[in-house]
Order: C-alpha cells, then sequence, then structure tokens
C-alpha cells in the first residue's frame, strides 16, 4: 500500500500553527516582560524561522503537484470519471 502522507498540506498547517504557536511566545515579553531572557526570544524567532519554512514548503509542495499518487490522487478514477458523459439508467421497482 503507497504512502498516503499529505505532506504538502501537512507543512502548511503545520508550519501555520508552529508560526501562531512563536507569536504566543513572544507575547510574554514583549507585553508582560516576563521570560525577557535573550536565549528565549532567539528561541521564538528560531521557532518562526521554522514555522515560515515548514509553510513555503507546504506551499510549494502543493503549487508543484509533488504529491504521489494514492487513494486521494488516483489518476485512474479522475480519468474514468471524464470519460463517463452518460447518466447511469435509473432503477424501476416492481410491485409483486
Amino acid at each position: 500500500m503507497p504512502c498516503e502522507c499529505q505532506v504538502g498540506l501537512s507543512c502548511l498547517f503545520g508550519g501555520i500553527i508552529i508560526i501562531v504557536a512563536a507569536g504566543v511566545f513572544t507575547f510574554f515579553p514583549v507585553f508582560l516582560d516576563l521570560f525577557d531572557y535573550p536565549w528565549y526570544i532567539s528561541l521564538c524567532w528560531l521557532w518562526f524561522g521554522i514555522g515560515c519554512a515548514l509553510t513555503a514548503i507546504g506551499l510549494l509542495w502543493e503549487a508543484l503537484g509533488l504529491q504521489k499518487g494514492g487513494r486521494w490522487h488516483n489518476k485512474k478514477a479522475s480519468a474514468r470519471e471524464a470519460q463517463d458523459e452518460e447518466a447511469p439508467t435509473p432503477y424501476v421497482m416492481i410491485h409483486a
């Protein structure tokens, strides 16, 4: 069974969540003067950078269509749907 990981979407949403979390943790030293240590602020910038990198990778992955085929990207099924132009015949119930 092929890997059905959604790498692009996982990176995209994971990166956004990490960016938001870095912003929340940056709130404390900037506005409340808590955890006002240089290493803490450096870690916040590091996580912000990691989030931006993951978001960029996810955007590129989805934009370039690098996802391998699997259950979610089945080329045979989409080709079959394109060939089916007629509507199916409806069933008729017969009363006994």
